[in-house]
């Protein structure tokens, strides 16, 4: 397949030296199509992938990652060259399918989510076993704002055209405090922080590996379970995902982890879903309306409903149900 003109790498004399001497001709590099970041990336031969991130100082919290899962025994792809100079990272390629494409295949979900588990179980048990310097950083409470900052300014203010009165605000202000707060009393646990079908790979052997992991933080334990069940792709519905939430507790168990009872867990993925879904609505408003990637505008009703249904879900959020009812994806003032 030809790859069409914007596809085709463009590298300064300097970087292609440093690419045929990994041994990639950069000729030959063929297009990886990307998600919502500005990375670039190529498929290589011998089973490598090349990326190219915007500033080189994106490559360094990557790779302090990829340290610390890869020597606590987490499945991510080896580096094998990097230059910060031009801004490309080398490294292997895991991948004969993401997760994504296992589930539209046809796989059960079930099935998927049981290789999927022991990825988030390795995650909080390496949180235990591995004190490296420096740690993750915290996902403390100005950034749990800082993301929550993004639904108003974002999805309210720049796609609703709404502002918010004084009495909107201070209860909206009420909730973050709340979700904030909540997150915080969770143990805390290495967080990927974006663990969802496309950013699971699958090996040849069925293996499940991880990539995107540049952000990861040390966060609430519940986050990346959070991540996986409520999926853009996928609404599977309140009752099985209760399922799979008590099935993850039944596991931390089995490995040692005091885990609270199984309303109180539930209440605690529902809590960062609730905050990840609203912080969602404004990536997604800002992905397309600073970024140009007006696609993820076709999301906003699963994500809506996503956090209507947990607003009813519970009887403490029920009274914040009315003020959101009035900014649905189809409402523009």
């Amino acid at each position: 397949m030809s790859q069409s003109p914007s596809d085709v790498p463009q590298f300064d004399p300097a970087a292609e030296r440093f690419l045929r001497a990994q041994g990639v001709e950069p000729a030959a590099l063929q297009s990886i199509p990307g998600d919502a970041s500005a990375r670039r990336y190529w498929r290589a031969s011998a089973g490598r992938v090349l990326a190219q991130v915007p500033e080189a100082s994106e490559l360094l919290p990557f790779l302090r990652v990829q340290r610390r899962f890869a020597a606590a025994a987490l499945p991510v792809p080896k580096i094998l060259a990097v230059s910060l100079q031009h801004r490309l990272l080398l490294q292997e390629d895991v991948a004969v399918q993401d997760l994504k494409a296992s589930l539209d295949g046809g796989e059960p979900a079930d099935e998927v989510f049981a290789r999927v588990f022991p990825l988030l179980l390795g995650l909080a048990a390496a949180t235990q076993d591995f004190c490296l310097r420096p740690p993750l950083p915290p996902y403390d409470a100005v950034r749990l704002l800082q993301e929550l900052s993004l639904f108003p300014d974002w999805y309210l203010q720049r796609h609703l055209g709404i502002s918010l009165d004084a009495g909107e605000q201070e209860q909206l202000g009420t909730l973050f405090h709340e979700l904030i707060g909540a997150a915080q009393q969770q143990p805390q646990i290495w967080v990927h922080r974006d663990f969802h079908a496309r950013n699971l790979l699958v090996r040849a052997n069925g293996d499940v590996v991880m990539i995107d992991f540049q952000d990861a933080v040390v966060g609430p334990w519940t986050y990346d379970l959070a991540s996986l069940l409520w999926d853009r792709y996928w609404d599977w519905g309140r009752a099985r995902r209760s399922e799979w939430i008590e099935l993850y507790r039944q596991q931390l168990r089995t490995r040692g982890f005091r885990v609270p009872g199984v309303e109180e867990f539930r209440h605690q993925v529902e809590t960062v879903a609730l905050q990840r879904n609203l912080k969602i609505l404004g990536i997604f408003c800002r992905l397309a309306y600073r970024d140009g990637k007006s696609a993820y505008l076709e999301f906003l009703p699963r994500f809506w409903a996503y956090v209507e249904d947990l607003l009813a879900g519970q009887i403490s959020w029920q009274n914040y149900v009315p003020m959101f009812q009035a900014w649905s994806p189809c409402t523009k003032r």
